[in-house]
């Protein structure tokens, strides 16, 4: 797989897809834990036709590289690699963190983003008391039980067990400091104030299920957007694994409607 080294971090990626497409690529962008992998069956789907890039961030999955603090620094990773890739403009797709990295994109780059796609992400993690409080004890526990824990609340109820477990050992693989550090990274971001600023046309994706961060979290996202669209889908947070037909779909209709 070809790499990109930035700032101490060697960038694993996938660029697919026909170069001479009429349309902008589409870049996806995986969410905390993961790795480029989520977005497979979108990428069998449009690579056929269109230009596709993704990306392992940095300390996830195949590339190296931890010490980003902020999703900020996460969105200038993705950066370098579309100017390297001379990706001047695009659509951004990002599932839960790598929705915080879209919108940051947005806000920075408004004239480089197309369109936008936010699967299972949110502006602002807004916590109960009660719920803040557990999810600081939970960071006390030890590393592979706290990455258990919020990957089995990831999924809606009834999902296949073993699927679970497979994602939470690959999830456990992310180094400690990387999934602690972001996790901190998560819980700072908030953009919702500047939400009205994204002109750029928006489809939001959620799972009816998603506990991790709840639609009605979204919605009031949604409601500061200037041009939104909300889409509901019977899941939980991790919508790539879940649904991924149907994701595919949601996402093959938005992205070729005519601007």
């Amino acid at each position: 797989m070809p790499q990109l080294e930035v700032d101490g971090a060697a960038l694993t990626y996938d660029d697919e897809g026909p170069r001479d497409a009429p349309e902008v690529p589409l870049v996806f962008v995986h969410g905390w834990t993961a790795n480029r992998h989520r977005w497979d069956h979108q990428i069998a789907h449009f690579a056929e036709r269109r230009r596709v890039i993704r990306l392992d961030l940095r300390g996830h999955g195949e590339s190296t590289g931890a010490g980003v603090r902020t999703i900020a620094e996460l969105a200038r990773d993705v950066l370098a690699l579309l100017d390297h890739l001379k990706a001047e403009r695009f659509v951004l797709v990002g599932h839960s963190m790598g929705g915080m990295i879209a919108q940051t994109i947005a806000l920075a780059h408004p004239e480089r983003v197309e369109r936008m796609v936010l699967v299972g992400s949110i502006a602002r993690m807004t916590y109960s008391r009660a719920r803040g409080l557990l999810m600081a004890v939970s960071t006390l526990v030890p590393y592979r039980l706290f990455v258990a824990a919020n990957i089995q609340r990831a999924f809606a109820p009834g999902h296949p067990r073993d699927e679970i477990r497979a994602h939470i050992r690959a999830s456990a693989a992310t180094p400690r400091e990387v999934v602690m550090t972001l996790y901190g990274a998560m819980r700072a971001f908030d953009v919702l104030d500047r939400a009205g600023e994204i002109g750029t046309p928006t489809l939001m994706v959620h799972g009816y299920h998603d506990v991790q961060l709840p639609v009605r979290q979204m919605l009031r996202m949604a409601k500061a957007y200037p041009d939104a669209v909300v889409r509901i889908l019977d899941a939980g947070h991790e919508l790539p694994l879940e649904k991924p037909a149907e994701l595919t779909a949601v996402l093959d209709r938005f992205v070729s409607e005519k601007a």
